[in-house]
């Protein structure tokens, strides 16, 4: 499906790229978009951050089997959310688009950028950026440190909100029956009188930061 009067602008030589998706309904309408220009998607499923596993393994299965059902390759990446919790340490309590916000997409950019090297893809991009709730200045930044991380990787930076992907995100979740998460996805994303968050870090002990 081509979408007329479209914003969205590939690289030249991007005949291939390294999907990094955080769920099925973010990356439908997004890989059929790439799909439409000739542009072949393989698909990281890299999203430590989570929670609880149930909920992971929920959503993963989910973007599996819409891979699955286009004949794209899916890839597993780990699922360390303790990991992810060290990383994040610290800035447990700041707001939705904050800094741990940022952090967070840095270390599953940087995963992407690196696993895009591993393969021999030289550009990355994420199906972060299709969501209303999520700082598109805060992807670019993060992919632009994920970039520099790694080098011989380009990030695609590129808003998937536009060119009508939206609208059809919407139908193609309808069309497919997915599953459509109801929060982020980390436990401090959630309601806090569901997630029994405390005032200390539960890496660390130390006192979170206010």
């Amino acid at each position: 499906m081509k979408h007329k009067k479209n914003p969205i602008i590939a690289p030249d030589d991007a005949d291939e790229v390294l999907l990094h998706a955080c769920c099925a309904p973010c990356s439908s309408a997004i890989v059929e978009w790439m799909m439409a220009n000739a542009i072949r998607p393989t698909i990281f499923y890299f999203n430590p951050n989570i929670y609880p596993r149930e909920e992971y393994e929920r959503r993963k299965e989910e973007s599996k089997r819409h891979a699955e059902s286009l004949g794209l390759t899916w890839i597993d990446g780990d699922y360390d959310h303790q990991q992810w919790l060290s990383g994040i340490c610290g800035l447990e309590n700041e707001p939705e688009r904050g800094r741990r916000c940022l952090r967070c997409f840095a270390m599953r950019l940087t995963a992407t950028a690196t696993k895009a090297r591993e393969l021999g893809l030289k550009y990355f991009t994420t199906t972060l950026a299709s969501s209303r709730w999520k700082s598109i200045e805060q992807i670019e930044k993060a992919g632009a440190e994920a970039e520099a991380a790694v080098p011989g990787t380009v990030f695609w930076a590129q808003n998937w909100r536009k060119g009508g992907l939206s609208d059809r995100r919407n139908q193609l979740l309808k069309e497919y029956g997915f599953y459509n998460q109801k929060y982020c996805g980390c436990e401090f994303s959630m309601p806090k009188e569901h997630t029994g968050k405390e005032d200390n870090c539960t890496v660390c002990g130390q006192e979170i930061e206010k």
